[in-house]
């Protein structure tokens, strides 16, 4: 299989050039060039897999340039230090079922791919003889799952920007405690989307990304959306019995990485009737999905919230959606795009009922008064705790729930990671392992620089491997 450019200016790659190659070099992300499909016959065949067997199966359909053995080697590599289900599927109650995906090291959902990213990526360097400098960005979780997944490669760096301030401490600790002389966290004064500015201005300065040999780990990367596909089909395994049977899965979501794999499972031919996109206070996407006016906010307009991973005005995976919009046209991806940089929005009006009628997508979003509700109704209901990300999931999925249709809602993190809001909900401090609170009290290794490339090109030159 081969991968194109959204935009329509770059020569088709394998699936371990794209991974390594990050964004395009027109400025667009890689997509397949054709999906591959599942059938109901597959999805039978494939039920009584273990989740490293089914992730093998699921992602040999995107990575054809990997020998079997040495995918299934990687899949069982990147799971080995997850419980035996991986990913446990629990009723919250009689609507709705949580599917735990935060089972991995870091405690969040973006562990599913990551872990898998971090495997591959060794891999793929491996066979060219190659080092890779990361340089991402993380609201949150992206950050330590991307750290932990690829701390100690012999040939990989890791460069992760952050907005000073705006994480919870949980997750600062997580991300800074880490003492290793290949992974730099630096907090940059501004917002997540100002970090995720700087990534693409660097990625799309060609010169300085080849000189550097900088790649990508957040969900542009194609590698970790199609590593999520697989707890799509995981998750409509475990929830069914058989035959043609459609579930909903409600998915809280900011940069749209993480329910695009919904969508291209969907697409695939996995039978999920609704995506449900659960937006918090910073509620771009719920916007666009309800009016199909595409209006990013600037750093000052978006909020500081409970749930900060969500806290994103500029959700990058929304291009690879206007893609399959617009009929797969590179031009018209281009002139949205243009549109969008001359008048600050893009105006998809006219395509607004395609939304759910023939992709499924509907959205809802979720205040802090909403989440800490729903935790507290939750934790009251059930003795469950859940985090405050996920809660915007829940809250926004009962709004959706239909008659004889079950209602996924995917687990964001633990809640551990959210210690304040946890005890505003519900009144209780939630107890941590030797392991975390050693973590939270470690010294924090960071630095400090400004909403500017060019001193971070000159940070990133200092250190990079070479």
């Amino acid at each position: 299989m081969q991968y194109i450019s959204t935009r329509g200016g770059s020569e088709p790659l394998s699936y371990c050039e794209a991974l390594l190659e990050g964004l395009a070099t027109d400025g667009g992300l890689a997509v397949p060039e054709t999906l591959p499909t599942i059938d109901v016959d597959l999805l039978e065949r494939w039920r009584a897999l273990t989740y490293p067997q089914l992730a093998t199966e699921v992602l040999a359909l995107f990575a054809t340039d990997i020998p079997r053995a040495d995918l299934a080697r990687m899949t069982h590599a990147a799971y080995a230090g997850f419980p035996e289900a991986v990913v446990p599927l629990r009723r919250l109650d009689d609507e709705l079922t949580l599917v735990g995906l935060s089972e991995g090291p870091t405690l969040a959902f973006k562990d599913m791919a990551m872990q898998f990213l971090g495997e591959v990526v060794e891999y793929a360097l491996e066979q060219r003889g190659a080092v890779m400098n990361v340089l991402g960005a993380t609201s949150g979780d992206t950050g330590s799952a991307a750290e932990h997944a690829l701390r100690g490669k012999e040939r990989i760096s890791v460069f992760m920007l952050s907005p000073q301030g705006r994480m919870s401490p949980f997750q600062r600790a997580q991300m800074f405690s880490i003492d290793d002389p290949r992974v730099h966290n630096v907090a940059i004064d501004g917002v997540f989307d100002d970090c995720q500015n700087l990534v693409k201005e660097l990625a799309g300065d060609l010169g300085f990304k080849r000189a550097h040999f900088l790649g990508a780990v957040n969900s542009i990367n194609l590698a970790r959306i199609t590593a999520q596909i697989v707890y799509y089909v995981w998750a409509w395994l475990r929830a069914t019995d058989g035959g043609i049977v459609e579930v909903s899965v409600t998915v809280p979501s900011g940069n749209f990485g993480n329910i695009l794999s919904g969508f291209y499972a969907r697409q695939m031919g996995v039978p999920l009737r609704r995506l449900v996109l659960a937006a918090n206070e910073n509620n771009v996407l719920d916007e666009f999905f309800r009016s199909g006016v595409y209006r990013p906010r600037s750093a000052a307009e978006t909020v500081a919230t409970s749930s900060p991973s969500m806290d994103i005005s500029k959700a990058s995976n929304l291009e690879r959606f206007i893609f399959e919009l617009v009929d797969r046209d590179p031009e018209r991806v281009v002139g949205a795009w243009r549109d969008l940089d001359a008048q600050g929005y893009i105006d998809f009006t006219a395509e607004r009922e395609r939304f759910a009628e023939e992709f499924g997508i509907v959205s809802g979003t979720s205040t802090h008064a909403d989440r800490v509700g729903t935790i507290r109704a939750v934790y009251e209901r059930s003795g469950d705790v859940i985090d405050p990300h996920t809660a915007d999931g829940v809250r926004v999925a009962r709004d959706h729930v239909e008659p004889g249709v079950t209602m996924l809602v995917l687990e964001t993190a633990k809640p551990e990671k959210f210690a304040e809001t946890i005890r505003e909900a519900i009144g209780v401090d939630l107890a941590y392992t030797p392991e975390l609170r050693e973590m939270l009290d470690a010294p924090q290794h960071v630095v400090d620089l400004p909403d500017d490339a060019e001193a971070l090109r000159a940070f990133i030159a200092q250190r990079a491997l070479h």
